[in-house]
């Protein structure tokens, strides 16, 4: 079955979570993990590739955490996608997200174009999408 992985699901939660404070309000990964019930470990790192990316700042110290460096308005959830997965989409279909030509039956599937429309009409929902319309 198709769906997101972990760390996406955790990366939307985070930014929306984040999304819903005021401009410039510093999160940490700890509270968000906590009210969230996710993995702190995985979250963190999920934050710092956000952060690496330019989705997010990261700030040290006592007091640091994580703020928001885009209006969430602009953030895309294609975006963050391929921030995290670091590929240019989530396939439904295996053949495709990989190397068709390598797909030994490329040449006569018969369930490949309408997947195909099903995948294209799901990207454009991802790019779409925003972190503001998630709130």
């Amino acid at each position: 079955m198709f769906q997101l992985s972990k760390k996406i699901e955790y990366a939307l939660i985070a930014l929306r979570h984040m999304a819903m404070g005021h401009a410039g309000q510093i999160f940490t990964a700890k509270e968000i993990a906590d009210k969230y019930h996710i993995p702190y470990d995985l979250l963190a790192k999920v934050m710092q590739k956000l952060a690496k990316k330019g989705y997010i700042t990261s700030y040290q110290g006592l007091h640091g955490g994580y703020t928001l460096t885009r209006n969430p308005s602009e953030l895309k959830v294609s975006a963050i996608i391929n921030a995290i997965e670091e590929k240019q989409t989530v396939a439904i279909i295996q053949c495709e997200a990989e190397s068709p030509e390598n797909c030994i039956i490329h040449s006569t599937c018969t369930i490949k174009n309408p997947l195909v429309r099903l995948q294209t009409t799901i990207n454009k929902m991802f790019d779409e999408l925003t972190i503001t319309e998630m709130v």
